[in-house]
This record gives structure tokens, sequence and C-alpha cells, in this order.
């Protein structure tokens, strides 16, 4: 699909996990991710200190990913869903709770929305740095909507103070 085609529409997922072979994990996101919407782009690998988790889970490995779609943004979500069910997540309730694979959607095109099931852009995007680094691999120019300052603009501005987030060498 053509980026330059308005009925396409740029969507950017955070992937993670912090549970079992990480990497393989990510690996298969991708694979279903590339099965679902063609062509992707993909972040760097980033291992992150676990930010609002239970004492003592393990490290994530997280990365951004590109892609063009012309499903709509609940569709979109429920891929999602689709996805990490398929990987063995397992949703308990618990905020934070360690996973096989977390997808999540950090934007679609410049779409501002709210719904039960769906809030775009990703709510605290703009707060996380293992979101926001792997953001600037894809385009540190970026605006996340309703933000005035680009991603990196926004990196560069987190405390100092945060969760370790390093590369992760294959």
């Amino acid at each position: 699909m053509c980026p330059t085609d308005t009925s396409v529409h740029r969507v950017i997922f955070s992937l993670g996990s912090n549970v079992g072979d990480r990497l393989a994990l990510l690996e298969k996101a991708c694979d279903f991710l590339a099965e679902a919407f063609g062509n992707l782009r993909l972040s760097q690998l980033y291992e992150t200190e676990p930010v609002g988790c239970p004492v003592g889970a393990p490290e994530y490995l997280n990365a951004c990913v590109e892609a063009y779609t012309t499903k709509s943004p609940e569709t979109v979500l429920a891929i999602c869903a689709e996805i990490e069910q398929e990987l063995g997540r397992i949703r308990t309730g618990e905020y934070g709770a360690p996973r096989t694979c977390d997808v999540d959607i950090i934007i679609y095109d410049e779409l501002r929305l709210q719904t039960e099931k769906l809030t775009l852009p990703h709510p605290r995007a703009h707060q996380r740095e293992f979101v926001l680094r792997p953001l600037c691999d894809l385009d540190a120019s970026l605006r996340l909507p309703g933000q005035t300052r680009t991603v990196e603009e926004l990196l560069a501005q987190l405390p100092q103070e945060r969760p370790s987030v390093h590369p992760f060498d294959l």
C-alpha cells in the first residue's frame, strides 16, 4: 500500500514482552502484524526496566512498528487483541502484570479518539521512554496528535530519574 493514498492510514504500534522468550514473542508479533498489514518498518529493540509493574517483574523488550492500512481503528484494535491472545497473553485485570506480549496502538494517522475500548493517541505514550525512544528510530520529527513537541523533544524533556531503557543487542 502506498503511504500517499488518502484511504491508507499510518499506524504505529508499541510492542512489549517480559515473560518467556521475549525476542521470539516480539518476532512472532511482527509476523502476525506483517500478515495483517503487509510491509512493516521496525525500530531497534530496547530492554526496559518495568514501569508500574509489581516488584520483581522481569525487564521488558520493547519496540515500535510502523504499518499502513485501510482498516478502521476498531479493526486494528481487534487484530492487536487477537495477536496478544495468540501469543498467550492472559489479562488478569492487575495493572502492570507481566505479559507474554503487549501490542498497543500508539497512533492512527492524526486521529484523536476516545471510546470505551480505544484511546488515540495512546494516552501515556508522550511520557514513556520505552515508547518515545523507539518512536524516534522511526520518525524523530513525529508529533503525536495533541502534542506540540516532536517525539525527540518529548524524549529530551523526560525527567532525569526514570526507568532504564537501553538498546538490546541481538
